[in-house]
């Protein structure tokens, strides 16, 4: 019986597509709009569906083919489909399985762009909306209506880094027939597979670790083949939301190294997240790999490592955290995170700004928090940075205080 390959090889290996022609053992790029067909029976074939075979890469790309095969492969899943942004892949898996009349159910803090599509764009079409603690059981059952298709959840969450119990949230929509998604892209499929713990529909923004160097704007959904077919012939197909060969072709480079990359981001967060924790200027920090986090307890059985990204609350007001923030060398000051540089920003003032203060504190959001993703420099270097920071900060604060003795 032949052996499933570990997931570091099916990273440079799994959805290969052999170039018979000329033996390329880089994925060869499809940089067309459009195929050629033999005939005029082979282009009617395609179109009804009796043969398969490209025709528009708005419907399908052999470059792109391989990068939906490879991501399904690491995340356990049938299929997938891939998507121009982070958000197409979100709207892609929320729109195919929502009409007007509808209920959907989602964790009170998700990233600022998908907040803002549930909030203030699906309610427009008639689709209601809850958003619920989802670290509590009996607040989701409550939530839940007749007319609840959804849940869509991430964890860790972004940006407070709460960690969601997968098992225990698919349990209860499974139990009442609800779609489950996850949006999986702060650990990726090296770090946890939410398919395992029973969950329907798994999306990513691409952009971020999948990718993994800060050159593409990119999302994926992955899911039973019969889903993925069905978003690829609706809301992608219609409203064309995908991918472009090139940008695939970017990616599948960059997965190749995803789990050696994964590997040193969460080495070196656990580093920066246990000085921070230590540190005097610092009142806490959300980063599921201390012990002091909530959501250690799920790494080792839920997921294994906790990531790049961290949040931490300075000593402080909000002029303070912009500060600290301006100060960094090292650092740069950009809203992505999985990408080679360490990148730090704000998220109340930037990716969180679709939420109202009174929503972003509900949300367990606050105008001090910060947010970090660790890169791939020398840890000591970025630990330096921060450091240097807080005691540029410090120093400045004392030099604005008069003294009247």
């Amino acid at each position: 019986m032949k052996k499933t390959m570990h997931i570091d090889s099916q990273a440079i290996h799994a959805g290969r597509i052999n170039d018979e022609q000329f033996g390329s053992l880089a994925t060869p790029l499809y940089q067309t709009s459009t195929f050629i067909f033999d005939n005029a029976q082979q282009g009617s074939d395609r179109f009804s569906g009796d043969k398969e075979g490209y025709i528009y890469t708005r419907l399908g790309n052999p470059t792109t083919r391989q990068f939906e095969l490879r991501v399904a492969a690491l995340e356990g899943m049938e299929d997938a489909a891939a998507t121009a942004t982070g958000m197409g892949a979100v709207s892609a898996a929320l729109l195919a399985n929502l009409s007007a009349g509808d209920h959907l159910i989602s964790s009170k803090a998700v990233y600022g762009c998908s907040y803002a599509l549930m909030a203030h764009q699906l309610t427009r079409f008639g689709i209601e909306v809850s958003f619920v603690d989802m670290n509590n059981q009996q607040e989701i059952i409550n939530a839940i209506k007749p007319n609840t298709k959804v849940m869509f959840l991430e964890t860790p969450i972004n940006p407070n880094l709460v960690v969601l119990d997968i098992a225990m949230i698919a349990d209860i929509a499974k139990q009442h027939n609800i779609i489950s998604i996850v949006d999986n892209t702060f650990l990726t499929p090296i770090l946890q597979r939410p398919t395992e713990f029973g969950i329907d529909i798994v999306v990513h923004s691409a952009t971020k670790y999948l990718n993994g160097h800060g050159d593409v704007v990119a999302g994926i959904v992955c899911g039973t083949a019969e889903m993925i077919q069905h978003i690829k012939l609706t809301v992608l197909k219609d409203i064309g939301a995908t991918i472009s060969p090139h940008d695939a072709w970017l990616i599948l480079r960059g997965l190749k190294t995803l789990p050696i990359r994964m590997e040193r981001h969460c080495k070196s967060a656990q580093q920066v997240a246990e000085f921070l924790e230590a540190h005097a200027m610092v009142k806490s920090v959300y980063y599921p790999g201390l012990k002091s986090h909530s959501g250690n307890k799920f790494i080792g059985s839920q997921m294994t490592g906790a990531g790049g990204v961290i949040a931490f609350e300075i000593v402080g007001d909000l002029a303070d955290g912009a500060k600290f923030i301006d100060q960094m060398q090292l650092f740069s000051i950009a809203v992505s995170l999985g990408d080679a540089e360490s990148l730090i920003q704000h998220p109340a003032s930037m990716t969180h700004s679709p939420y109202s203060q009174e929503e972003r504190l509900d949300a367990g959001i606050s105008d001090s928090l910060i947010r970090i993703s660790v890169g791939l420099e020398n840890p000591e270097d970025i630990i330096n940075d921060l450091d240097n920071s807080f005691n540029m900060l410090t120093n400045t604060n004392h030099e604005n205080v008069v003294n009247f003795s």
